[in-house]
Order: structure tokens, then sequence, then C-alpha cells
């Protein structure tokens, strides 16, 4: 069972919605997940309608079945300094580098270690347990950095090889690619069936695959639906004015020699857009993963438009989980 679940896309794909929308799926009859965000974009925040998350978590949304969604934005800079507090019990000192840039100097220029804080922060979310020994939150959902960078992003033991061969921070890199790279953590590949987010995705299952990270399930999101029937759509792309304008005729449309014209572009437009669509889900298929099609909810993605979403989710069942 993956309790953590790692959400990531090509820009513009959705991926953010995505992963809100999972975690709201997997909050279901009772459970308790965590959504956290990576990136400093507060888009988490945007879509749940609610300010600015903190560096804390925040219960934000109540699930299908009094499940409960909290999220989290992790922030670098106090990543380092609760890490700092963890393993040298600086305290007030790490305060005090803060204060003289040397948090923020520490995280930019050493990019691995800032990565090893942000996922490390996630894991120990996905390994944390109450009182009574039982898991805090059942699954941990994060929306994770583009498809681009998700593989450097994740693979932190390589990023800080360079840096510490011993010590702590070598320590927390190898607890943490000790989850990532368990059974318990799964990568979903958010795209649109298009031709470079289609390609983006097959680019992100080699390398992470390369890096012996494993990979869920593709999620092909805002699937608009078809709207011809493949003998229509076949028609469109023919000579059928003649047809068309005494079907207008027949149905009683006033002037109909008018509109023959702008229907047949707009049929002929969406017979173009259905076969390129084909093509695409002919190369998502030969990468041999589940592939799952969300639609496209709406002109826009409101607090219902994710509900409806996360019911989309649901409807799959298990394979999430």
């Amino acid at each position: 069972m993956s309790r953590l679940q790692v959400v990531s896309g090509k820009g513009g794909t959705g991926k953010t919605t995505v992963a809100a929308a999972l975690a709201l799926a997997l909050a279901t009859e009772g459970k308790r997940t965590l959504l956290v965000e990576v990136e400093g974009r507060q888009g988490i925040a945007q879509l749940f309608e609610t300010e600015a998350l903190p560096y804390e978590e925040r219960k934000i949304a109540v699930a299908s079945g009094g499940g409960e969604v909290f999220a989290l934005a992790i922030d670098a800079e106090r990543a380092l300094l609760d890490y700092l507090q963890m393993f040298y019990k600086l305290g007030s000192a790490g305060r005090a580098l803060k204060k003289i840039g040397a948090i923020d100097f520490a995280t930019t220029i050493a990019p691995g270690v800032r990565d090893v804080l942000l996922t490390g922060k996630a894991c120990e979310a996905v390994r944390r347990r109450d009182k009574r020994g039982r898991f805090v939150y059942d699954y941990v959902v994060m929306d994770a950095p583009p498809t681009g960078r998700i593989t450097r992003f994740l693979n932190v033991n390589d990023e800080v090889a360079g840096l510490a061969k011993i010590g702590p921070i070598h320590n927390q890199a190898q607890a943490v690619m000790r989850v990532l790279k368990s059974p318990e953590t799964a990568v979903h590949l958010v795209t649109l069936l298009e031709e470079m987010p289609v390609q983006e995705t097959a680019d992100g299952i080699t390398e992470l695959r390369g890096a012996e990270l494993r990979v869920g399930k593709v999620i092909v999101n805002m699937v608009r639906p078809h709207l011809l029937d493949e003998a229509a759509v076949r028609a469109a792309a023919g000579d059928r004015r003649k047809e068309v304008a005494k079907a207008l005729a027949v149905a009683g449309v006033p002037a109909p020699t008018k509109l023959v014209g702008p229907l047949l572009d707009q049929a002929a437009e969406h017979a173009q857009r259905v076969e390129l669509e084909r093509e695409q889900r002919a190369v998502l298929v030969k990468l041999g993963l589940p592939t799952y099609e969300l639609p496209l909810v709406g002109e826009g993605m409101d607090l219902a438009g994710l509900y409806r979403l996360a019911g989309e989710l649901r409807e799959l069942g298990e394979v999430f989980a």
C-alpha cells in the first residue's frame, strides 16, 4: 500500500488540482490525509479557498464519510531551523543565523540539502505515529515539482552525496530515500492529451525508473468530451456542404446555407483534435502503466469542482490506495 502519493506533471497540466482532489478522495470513511506543498506557490490554499498556509499542519477540508484533509506548506528555511534544533540543539542560535541570512544562504547554495529538508518533512509525516502506535495520517499526498525536476528532487541521496559522506545530513538523506524507494511511495504523473506533456511524461517515467523510484499511475487530466460519433468525425473531414445544408433546412433552421461553413469548420477542428488525442493515447498505452482519465471541469476550478473531481477519483476504487 502506497501511503506517500507524489503527484508531478508538466506545468499547466493541473498537477496541484489533481493532488488536492486525490487527497480528498483518499480521505474517505474517516481516513486522514496530509496534503503537502513544497514549491511555495500557495496553490493549495487557493484551491480550497482559504488563507495562505502557514508552516504547520492545518485542517482545510472534510471529505466524504467524515474523513479529514490537513495541509502543510513546507518552507525550506523553517525546515532547516527545525533540523538544526533537532540534531544540534541550536535553539536561539539557529534563529540568529536566520537573522544574518545564513539560513537562506544554506538552502540556496546547497539545493541538495534543501530537497532533503523538503522531502524529509513529508517522509516524517508518513512515518509518524500517535501514542497508541497508529499512523497519524493514513496517506500523505505531495504536490511535487514539475516532471522535468521530479527525479532530481526525489533522488536526494545522490544530491547530497558530494556534500556529506557521513553525519546527520547523510543519515537524514538515507532515511528519506528508504521511504521514497519503498513500496510506501508511488509517483503519479499528470498529463494532457497533447504531444509535449505526453512526451515529458514518457521522459519522466524513464528518469524515475532509472533512479529506482516507483512510478504509480498516469493521470490524464482535463479530458474534453467527444461531441461527434466516429461516423460524424469521418464525415467532417470531407466536403458535405450540400448534405449539411439540406439537413438544416429539414430541421427548420433559417438561412441554413450561412451556417454550413462555420459548422463544418468546427466539425473539422473537432475531428482533428479527436485524431490527435487518439495518437497521444496510443503513446500512453506503450508506457505500460495504468492510465486514468479525468474530465474537464467547467472553465475554471472552484471548490465545488474540486470535490467533483475527488468524486471521479473515488470511483476508481482502491487503485490509488
